[in-house]
């Protein structure tokens, strides 16, 4: 029979969450886990993607049920249970003084984890699995210490270690029965908010690819001078830094075409620094896309370009290199684990105007074969250590009990 495990996050379904929509797909496809989906509060509304509408309507929100029946559950959980309800409170208050989001806030998850019990144990949960170890573990770990079901979470960075100690997020391991780390640098991130008695409990698992990235060989890479950049208009991701550096080459002369498949806070002023930079007709801002859409802009592209500040290891870079495309990014967090210079990508210094330039341009000038024996070896790294459906697996025997030792993805150099 099937482990009953439950997913849940703070905001779910979500544009951005696309790899936990995939994550979960490939969990219930090993037939061994059947999956419950919770979000803490509503996700957006009017998703692009049908996969994301479809993952809406299977989503339970545990906070949109009025205050009076919020109150009502966190009153049952005290007087039903009161040693764990108190022993709840205590943690509550320990952890939400001097944390990032005040003690209030930390009330409002222990309401949630109040909330969260009668659903668990009316869907025989046995497992819940939060990713991010912010909000949603802590609802997770609260609710486990009033009498819930054990959890894991998945730590994705950067959030968490900046604010690793405010989060509480050395108490969230202690008290979890394993944590994934998407990459290796996040996992030496972790062991420096946790004791080391805690180590052997983090393994890495990797965000991947699905079927669709894989499926089918790469396209030709056009000769036309075309870049994508896939994801958040934020600032962690640097995108006015990209179009500064394609400014400086159109002033130079060199020609590029380039696509912000994605969407954030930052558009405007995106926009404005296209017009800025006269690159009006040859630079545009598509918003947020779904997946066959993106898949079309990066195959019509010669390289993804994500100039990042900060980092886990973003999906949009393994799916670049799923289809045969080369990648120009940062040396930060986990991305020079997947990305080697000169086999499948250039690495710059963040925030490097000078280096992103040269990089750009070597991309725009270089022949097509070159570029095309970078994605084929960025495709056989990403089917090697990044396919959904083996992190998928992976966390299917985490799920049934397995605590060996994780091996990460090879490394470039290896």
């Amino acid at each position: 029979m099937p482990k009953r495990v439950a997913y849940l996050v703070n905001q779910y379904p979500a544009v951005s969450h696309t790899f936990i929509r995939r994550e979960i797909a490939a969990v219930e496809r090993t037939g061994a886990v059947a999956v419950t989906r919770f979000s803490l509060r509503h996700g957006a509304h009017g998703f692009v993607d049908p996969a994301d509408r479809d993952e809406a309507a299977r989503t339970a929100v545990v906070l949109d049920q009025g205050a009076l029946r919020l109150l009502l559950a966190t009153l049952r959980a005290a007087f039903t249970r009161p040693g764990r309800f108190l022993d709840a409170l205590a943690l509550t208050i320990r952890t939400g003084i001097g944390s990032d989001r005040g003690l209030l806030r930390n009330f409002a998850y222990l309401i949630g984890a109040c909330a969260l019990l009668e659903p668990l144990r009316a869907a025989r949960v046995e497992h819940v699995h939060a990713h991010f170890g912010t909000n949603a573990t802590a609802v997770a770990m609260l609710c486990r210490v009033l009498g819930g079901p054990p959890y894991s979470f998945t730590v994705h960075g950067p959030l968490e270690f900046d604010l690793g100690p405010t989060l509480a997020l050395g108490e969230k391991i202690a008290r979890a029965e394993f944590v994934a780390a998407i990459t290796s640098f996040c996992r030496s991130q972790i062991f420096r908010n946790c004791g080391s008695e805690h180590w052997s409990k983090v393994h890495v698992v990797p965000c991947g690819v699905d079927s669709g990235f894989l499926a089918e060989p790469p396209a030709p890479i056009p000769s036309a001078p075309r870049l994508v950049f896939v994801g958040r208009l934020s600032d962690h991701k640097a995108p006015g830094l990209l179009v500064e550096a394609v400014g400086r080459l159109a002033r130079r002369g060199i020609a590029c075409d380039l696509t912000f498949a994605g969407d954030g806070e930052l558009r405007s002023e995106i926009e404005s620094a296209i017009a800025r930079n006269g690159l009006t007709g040859r630079a545009r801002v598509l918003g947020f896309a779904d997946e066959a859409t993106v898949r079309k802009h990066i195959s019509e592209s010669r390289a993804l370009v994500l100039p990042s500040f900060g980092e886990g290891l973003p999906v949009s870079i393994m799916e670049a290199l799923a289809l045969g495309r080369p990648v120009v990014s940062t040396y930060v967090a986990g991305i020079p684990e997947l990305v080697e210079p000169g086999r499948n990508g250039w690495l710059v210094p963040a925030s490097s105007l000078d280096d992103l330039e040269r990089a750009l341009e070597e991309v725009l000038t270089a022949p097509v074969e070159r570029l095309e024996a970078m994605g084929r070896d960025g495709r056989a790294r990403v089917v090697e250590g990044y396919d959904v459906a083996k992190s998928g697996a992976r966390l299917v025997a985490l799920f049934s009990g397995e605590r060996a030792s994780s091996r990460p993805p090879r490394s470039p150099t290896s």
